[in-house]
């Protein structure tokens, strides 16, 4: 699979696990300490996510790492 499509697969899991959630983006940035318009970006997979965004964007829904990278 192409990176591209990679990259949006966990961008659309982590949106779909916040909406699971109830939580809105800014409650995740928060939790992330991140600007909402970051996390807005990761959502539309417009952004390359290090393995640290990743893991925190984890802890803040309260998923584990697995649940985002399937």
């Amino acid at each position: 699979m192409e990176y591209k499509k990679e990259i949006k697969a966990i961008a659309e899991r982590i949106k779909a696990l916040r909406k699971e959630r109830k939580l809105t983006v800014q409650e995740v940035a928060y939790r992330c300490d991140m600007e909402r318009s970051n996390l807005s970006r990761i959502e539309a997979g417009k952004t390359n996510l290090t393995i640290k965004t990743i893991c925190a964007i984890c802890s803040a829904l309260e998923v584990r790492l697995s649940d985002v990278i399937k």
